[in-house]
């Protein structure tokens, strides 16, 4: 039993848990940040958001890389991506920043994945990602880290020196994430169909 309950606290406490734990633990502040609206609060949130965005690369690179994959791990980390995703955006139509439709959209895609998802486990299927859900990712949370900074500033292209409109880049992004956030979905759905219609009866 102590066996058992020593391994079970080294998968809480492994490097790539305490890394999702601290992703966790950032929401709120990020929340603070952003919703306290000002120039150097707007930059601080984006700064948080890609530093969380880079921490969930970083825990499933060690998770994978060193085999500490756990049950509580694969529980934790997409719920940690979904509320922090979830709280910026709720918070950008807050803001004025985003048109509610398409966080309705986005917030309605990952609730039809999920749980399609999980009627996928619970069968015994296996669906990978699709690389349109990897695009769609990418777009999206450049889009909203965009969208957290919000002003404009001077950018150093080396030749010239441009002004960008964080905001309208942002939005941009997000717009162009719906495409492969949709079709990425309808791949997942097919994908789903197949793998029950082609499971044998019992």
């Amino acid at each position: 039993m102590d066996a058992q309950k020593r391994n079970r606290r080294r998968e809480i406490w492994n490097a790539p848990n305490i890394i999702t734990y601290v992703r966790i633990l950032a929401i709120p502040v990020f929340v603070y940040f952003l919703s306290v609206e000002s120039r150097r609060n707007s930059f601080v949130a984006a700064l948080i958001f890609a530093a969380a965005a880079i921490t969930d690369v970083l825990d499933g690179w060690l998770a994978r890389r060193f085999d500490l994959t756990t049950v509580l791990g694969k529980f934790l980390d997409p719920l940690a991506d979904k509320l922090i995703v979830l709280a910026a955006l709720i918070l950008l139509v807050h803001l004025g920043r985003v048109p509610p439709w398409v966080v309705v959209l986005i917030m309605s895609r990952e609730f039809a994945v999920s749980g399609l998802r999980t009627l996928a486990v619970s069968d015994g299927l296996v669906i990978s990602a699709s690389q349109g859900g990897k695009w769609k990712t990418a777009t999206q949370l450049t889009g909203i880290i965009c969208l957290s900074v919000h002003y404009r500033y001077p950018i150093d292209f080396l030749f010239r020196t441009d002004v960008i409109d964080f905001h309208e880049v942002g939005l941009g992004l997000l717009y162009i994430s719906l495409v492969p956030s949709v079709l990425s979905a309808l791949d997942y759905f097919r994908a789903f169909m197949q793998a029950v219609t082609a499971q044998p009866e019992k």
